[in-house]
């Protein structure tokens, strides 16, 4: 623990992407590999589920720091994160020792962390007083995140990946790849990281995605049209299957595995030869279309899918490449190629089969491309996807090779009426903000923002937001309806769980609009007017 606290201040206190690879390159060449397997574990997003309430993590923490309920959280409001204020209010331990020998990160998760989760109160308590007794404030900070569930810290996995390159020799990609799938976080695991060579793989493992930029410039700069191949950029669940030795998986772009969620692909996935692995998106379709992304949210998330469901909300997998084929890796053959081998291994599936190949636009110019672009909508997609007709699969987000061309978003002009204290870094300042539109003579919320404003406009809402609270409702404050925003959003629906009677997507502002007053933002009805008409496809 003592380690992986130090790496953890190390990377917490740099915005130096080559500080933060060396600080764990460093930590994963001297580490013993149990250490580095749950370092590996935490630093790529993994994590505990939260192993006890956070009330009582609250109370008992209130308790052993001397302060009343409201003192915690006042001092919690202030900080932002609970794993911290628990670590800076409680005094330093008594028993905290320089030659103890438990402090191995392994020590503390599999004997102090994940016990908790089966313990009665009483002994939980207990194993929490002990804990935080035994650590300094950094490492009860680190202690604290694990048992939260909220360990993150400032590095993506493609840092962490390039940091295990560095320090065993080889390739960001071989790394990459062992990293995907299910795996646990052992001492052999984290030896066979460094491995030279593994030998045969998990067959359930998936390749790293390839993913796309934006893109932000004119289309035309990216050379002929002839050269790119364009298709619909689907609103979906990104996902792989994988078919290898006779069985079937699929996975999520979130490393999980949901074949059992879509039962209707079962069936054709066991069709497709051994040794295949495709690339594509899930998508709710019915009645020869793609149905809207709030359709598929009605399966996500269910393991179990009832009749109706399934009747109401069918999948389809509509593939867009293929990764491997008759067992070899196929990632570096240009993508035109790839693509015939798809539509090959699909061309026997009938039309309406549950698994299709999916269609390439057809435009001689950029002019007919954007023509079909600005339709988009009206197919449930969100614009364009650009791929170079001789691009490799890569890892992650490659520029140059894949663009997603996307249909302009949704905006409307709305007042800020409440804000509500950030998270993290930003917990000293009002950053997170509800939006209302006019309904009569009345401000009905209807959206959440938090992204969107540069850092001296945060700071200057910060100002507004103090000195011209309304009412306080625990963290958050009601304010005067004086601030105009643009706020941007990729999809609208409508919604019986909000009083406004839609729910937008991914909400964002796009621009101050201190040229207008709190009058001049729009109605409800005009924002109910983007809703996509019955029947429209």
């Amino acid at each position: 623990m003592r380690d992986f606290a130090t790496l953890y201040r190390a990377l917490d206190e740099t915005t130096k992407t080559n500080r933060k690879i060396a600080a764990m390159r460093e930590f994963f060449s001297d580490c013993s590999p149990e250490d580095g397997a749950w370092a590996v574990y935490f630093l790529s997003g993994r994590r505990f589920k939260r192993l006890l309430p956070a009330a009582l993590l609250r109370q008992w923490a209130a308790e052993a720091a001397g302060v009343s309920d409201w003192m915690f959280d006042e001092c919690y409001q202030r900080v932002g994160d609970l794993a911290e204020t628990i670590a800076l209010l409680l005094p330093e331990g008594d028993s905290v020792l320089e030659s103890r020998e438990d402090t191995t990160l392994t020590h503390w998760v599999g004997q102090r962390v994940r016990p908790l989760s089966g313990m009665a109160d009483g002994e939980r308590k207990l194993a929490l007083l002990t804990a935080w007794d035994d650590l300094t404030t950094g490492e009860r900070f680190v202690f604290n995140k694990l048992v939260t569930g909220g360990f993150r810290v400032g590095v993506s996995q493609k840092l962490v990946i390039r940091a295990l390159a560095e320090a065993s020799g080889l390739e960001p990609a071989v790394i990459s790849h062992r990293l995907m799938g299910h795996w646990e976080p052992t001492a052999d695991f984290f030896e066979g990281l460094f491995a030279e060579d593994l030998g045969e793989t998990d067959r359930s493992r998936p390749y790293p995605f390839c993913l796309a930029h934006p893109l932000q410039a004119d289309p035309r700069t990216l050379g002929d049209a002839s050269e790119w191949i364009a298709e619909w950029k689907w609103d979906g669940i990104r996902g792989q299957i994988i078919r290898r030795e006779g069985e079937s998986f699929l996975w999520s772009r979130g490393e999980e595995l949901i074949l059992d969620r879509f039962p209707e692909l079962v069936e054709p996935i066991s069709q497709l030869p051994d040794g295949t692995v495709l690339d594509g998106e899930i998508l709710a379709w019915k009645d020869d279309h793609v149905l809207p992304f709030s359709e598929l949210q009605r399966r996500i998330g269910r393991k179990k899918v009832g009749k109706k469901l399934l009747t109401d909300v069918p999948a389809r997998f509509v593939a867009f490449d293929v990764l491997e084929h008759e067992g070899a890796d196929v990632r570096s053959q240009p993508l035109s190629s790839r693509r015939q081998t798809l539509e090959q291994l699909l061309a026997p599936f009938p039309d309406c089969s549950p698994l299709m190949v999916s269609t390439s636009l057809t435009a001689d110019s950029w002019d007919e491309l954007e023509q079909q672009r600005e339709v988009s909508r009206d197919h449930y997609v969100e614009g364009v996807m650009l791929k170079r007709r001789d691009s490799e699969y890569q890892v992650g987000r490659v520029t140059g090779a894949w663009w997603k061309w996307k249909v302009e978003p949704y905006t409307c002009d709305a007042v800020l009426i409440y804000a509500q204290r950030g998270h993290g870094r930003r917990a000293g300042l009002y950053t997170d903000y509800t939006f209302a539109v006019w309904d009569d003579d009345q401000l009905v919320p209807f959206a959440k923002a938090y992204s969107g404003l540069t850092d001296s406009e945060i700071r200057e809402v910060d100002r507004f937001v103090r000195q011209n609270t309304l009412e306080r409702f625990g963290p958050v404050r009601s304010v005067q309806p004086e601030l105009v925003f643009e706020l941007a959003f990729e999809n609208i629906q409508a919604s019986k769980r909000h009083k406004s009677g839609i729910a937008v997507r991914f909400p964002r502002m796009s621009r101050w609009r201190h040229d207008k007053r709190p009058k001049d933002a729009d109605t409800l009805a005009m924002v109910k007017s983007l809703l996509p008409q019955e029947g429209e496809t």
